[in-house]
């Protein structure tokens, strides 16, 4: 197990046999500073150069240093850390800058740990090169294996060489085996009193609870993107490049809170600047990214609230020009719609670059319902599933849109009803089929004959029963589509026990009896039918149905009580 190359971002000094490569041997006590720096000076990446060597530098992990320093001043020191975290946030650098704090003797020597190394001490400048003999880095990707974790266990029972603690650090440690891990348990929990262990990983679900639960763990958070744009026109500062504040700010969004990665993007973004004035400007770091204009896409958004499909379409054509992806239009709008949602939560003004896309937001915020946005959120959310999976993503994208755009200014389902009850009936209910209606006292008989206990025949009554000609102690009947039974024994029963007189009933074919009378049931379903055409017919409902194809109108159902239950 080798330690690790020089990762801390200082640079070296040339060794004998660079000097004497670039021409300059050990007999010039002042060899030229020019050929010097050619050997000792290559280019270094901004991520590898502007690594943190301190804690102050350390950029967005406020309370983790408060933690380690209240540790170090009250002598309150673990002998485990477990930092973990995105990529980019710091992880392995503060493993490296815990090593120096631990370690650093300060200037004259006399110094112990604390937060604030020195960074010239034999200690701190050696931690720094990676070269210190007892700061010991591992690659538990590389180094997976239960062989690997007995060299460890077997050389923490010698105390360090020159350091005050003997530190080890694995980065990736949830790539240890399980072997390694249980092999490493006991070590772990009782480490000789000189022993540190530092973890770094992205992935601390992976690690066994046992492990967790011997280690002081800290969460590295992801980078504000305000902060990492001021680091980065820091390093343009330190760098000599001139950078427009919204082209840093697309930097520090695209690097989704992680130094590592603005920091080799913002490399990039700089290479291509200097084909022109070697200014990175906006423009240079949209066309670099691949990113769709802020601008065309409030542009969308606006056309979207404001329900203007020909300015809909036209901007969806305009950006796929471009090159923007179908796909991203949809991010694009989603993003502005969770925007607004927060901004109109919270009250505050959006943080957003330009001061025309801050007001747009506010005035949004200002006017649009929280319904509406969550409603519009909903179909963009639809309509993204919709074109991943279409075989023509621009032209479900102009679909999901437009249905978004129709869909916008609707009201919340309370509001609708609440309009639809003040607006009252519409449209009158659709005339039934014209029939011989019968005498207003059927309905009467039946629920005589059902009061009386024959609640069967009641229920034949109300679905077979098509009435042709009804008089007292006289019916004649049909039946309804559907049935055959012959119902006259019964019905004379019925009707006789219920009024306390005889009745007369004949039963006539259907075909003999065109203008007979629905029965009851026919009826009930024929109104209700009428009615729910009626209220189809509403403008308001009309648009809820285009605008949500799937939703259904359902029946009121009366409420129960517990008393009712």
């Amino acid at each position: 197990m080798a330690e690790s190359p020089d990762l801390a971002g200082a640079d070296p000094a040339p060794t004998p046999a660079e000097l004497e490569a670039a021409g300059q041997g050990a007999m010039f006590a002042d060899p030229p500073a020019t050929s010097v720096a050619r050997v000792a000076q290559p280019y270094r990446v901004l991520a590898r150069k502007y690594r943190p060597q301190t804690f102050a530098q350390l950029i967005g992990q406020d309370a983790m240093v408060q933690t380690l320093a209240n540790a170090i001043r009250r002598e309150r020191i673990a002998h485990a850390f477990l930092m973990t975290g995105v990529r980019g946030v710091g992880k392995t650098s503060t493993a490296r800058l815990i090593a120096k704090a631990l370690n650093c003797i300060g200037p004259d020597g006399t110094g112990g740990p604390t937060i604030d190394p020195c960074g010239v001490c034999e200690p701190c400048v050696a931690i720094a090169e990676g070269r210190h003999i007892d700061v010991i880095e591992m690659d538990a990707a590389s180094h997976t294996g239960i062989d690997d974790v007995r060299e460890i266990i077997e050389a923490v029972r010698y105390a360090a060489v020159s350091a005050r603690y003997k530190i080890y650090i694995i980065d990736e440690v949830h790539m240890l085996s399980r072997q390694a891990f249980n092999g490493l348990l006991k070590t772990l929990e009782e480490p000789p009193a000189h022993v540190k262990f530092l973890f770094a990983t992205t992935e601390v679900d992976k690690l066994p609870v046992t492990v967790l639960s011997r280690c002081q763990r800290f969460d590295l958070r992801r980078i504000a993107p305000d902060r990492l744009a001021a680091h980065f026109a820091w390093v343009c500062q330190e760098e000599a490049v001139t950078a427009e504040p919204e082209a840093l700010a697309m930097v520090a969004e695209a690097a989704e809170g992680s130094v590592r990665d603005g920091l080799s993007i913002l490399d990039q973004a700089i290479a291509h600047a200097d084909v022109g004035d070697g200014e990175v400007t906006a423009a240079r770091v949209r066309e670099m990214l691949g990113l769709a204009d802020r601008s065309a896409g409030r542009r969308l958004f606006a056309a979207l609230l404001e329900g203007d499909s020909a300015a809909l379409l036209t901007s969806i054509a305009e950006q796929y020009a471009l090159g923007s992806e179908p796909l991203a239009l949809i991010r694009t709008a989603m993003a502005f719609c969770h925007t607004v949602t927060l901004c109109q939560i919270s009250g505050a003004p959006a943080e957003a670059i330009a001061p025309e896309e801050r007001a747009a937001i506010g005035d949004w915020a200002a006017r649009l319902g929280a319904g509406q946005l969550h409603r519009l959120w909903q179909l963009l959310l639809k309509g993204y599933d919709e074109v991943k999976a279409a075989p023509d993503p621009l032209i479900a994208t102009q679909m999901a849109l437009l249905r978004c755009l129709h869909a916008a200014a609707m009201p919340d389902p309370g509001e609708l009803a609440r309009l639809l009850a003040e607006r009252g009936p519409t449209a009158p209910a659709a005339p039934m089929a014209p029939t011989t209606t019968p005498a207003l006292d059927w309905p009467a008989l039946v629920a005589r004959v059902e009061q009386s206990g024959a609640m069967l025949v009641a229920s034949k009554m109300r679905l077979q029963v098509r009435v042709v000609t009804l008089a007292p102690g006289v019916l004649r009947y049909a039946l309804a589509p559907g049935f055959a039974e012959d119902l006259t024994g019964e019905l004379r029963a019925a009707l006789s026990e219920a009024t306390g007189t005889g009745w007369q009933i004949e039963r006539v074919a259907a075909e003999a009896a065109p203008a007979s009378a629905p029965s009851l049931a026919e009826a009930a379903a024929a109104q209700a039918a009428a009615e729910e055409a009626a209220m189809r017919r509403s403008p308001l409902v009309a648009a809820a149905l285009a605008a949500f194809p799937d939703a259904e109108i359902l029946a009121e159902q009366p409420h129960k009580t517990e008393w009712s239950r």
